[in-house]
């Protein structure tokens, strides 16, 4: 084994094997469905929180487009589909988000996340198999998938049990960050615009800020909360991703 992944693999399983030790179980807080602005206009119930999807499925069928027509670059096998996943997922994290919004329950939030954690394990598959080697795609695909599924229905589980737990899950969300940023430490990519990636990173770590501090952006502004402006990160992040793709070329002396 690569001494790189080897490297990679222990740092990976030690910080999961640490958090799982000295984190007690996470349940859902009450007041995650608690919303800032729960406005209705035109009828919709907590109307901008619901309408600020619209860039993320739009940006999600641009995805699937571009990538159906091969108009991405990116070094996946006909096997494992990543990007078109990833961006199928975005779609369906749009749609899940709106539902939720519409009916905020942890029930309606089981499809918020499940689509989510598709895009992050897709993502992570990507980039490790671009910067470790193309035939990690194979081995890891649909092992990270499964995991990423099994993350939120693990939540889901326990959560009707009356003893949450969203480790996992949390897991799935953070993990990927740690490893983008070793990856980008210890390795390098076989194409240019990789330090898109870190702006990719930054939209999301500011998304969650926002998320919260839900309550204090609305209180300030009293025009848009912490969760719509979370909405907006997150397709902006889409929308790096995607322009990254589009624009990258293949490093030939690398």
């Amino acid at each position: 084994m690569d001494k790189k992944i080897a490297f990679l693999l222990l740092i990976l399983v030690s910080v999961t094997g640490l958090f799982f030790l000295l984190v007690e179980p996470v349940a859902q807080p009450k007041k995650y469905l608690q919303f800032a602005d729960q406005r209705m206009l035109l009828g919709i119930k907590n109307f901008w929180n619901v309408v600020s999807n619209l860039p993320l499925i739009l940006l999600g069928i641009c995805g699937v487009v571009m990538a159906w027509k091969r108009q991405l670059l990116h070094d996946n096998f006909s096997v494992t589909p990543v990007y078109l996943t990833l961006f199928t997922a975005v779609i369906f994290t749009g749609i899940g988000s709106i539902w939720f919004h519409l009916n905020p329950t942890n029930q309606t939030l089981f499809w918020d996340r499940l689509p989510m954690a598709v895009v992050f394990m897709s993502l992570l598959t990507a980039l490790l198999a671009e910067y470790m080697g193309r035939p990690l795609q194979k081995i890891l695909f649909y092992p990270l998938l499964l995991a990423g599924a099994g993350s939120v229905i693990y939540w889901h589980t326990t959560e009707t049990l009356g003893r949450g737990d969203l480790r996992p899950y949390l897991l799935v969300q953070f993990l990927p960050i740690l490893c983008m940023v070793m990856l980008m430490a210890i390795s390098r990519s076989q194409f240019t615009r990789s330090r898109d990636i870190l702006v990719i990173l930054f939209c999301y770590g500011l998304a969650k800020l926002t998320e919260y501090l839900d309550q204090q952006i609305f209180a300030a502004t009293t025009l848009i909360s912490g969760h719509t402006l979370k909405h907006l990160l997150a397709a902006g992040a889409i929308l790096i991703l995607l322009k990254m793709l589009w624009l990258r070329e293949e490093i030939v002396n690398r």
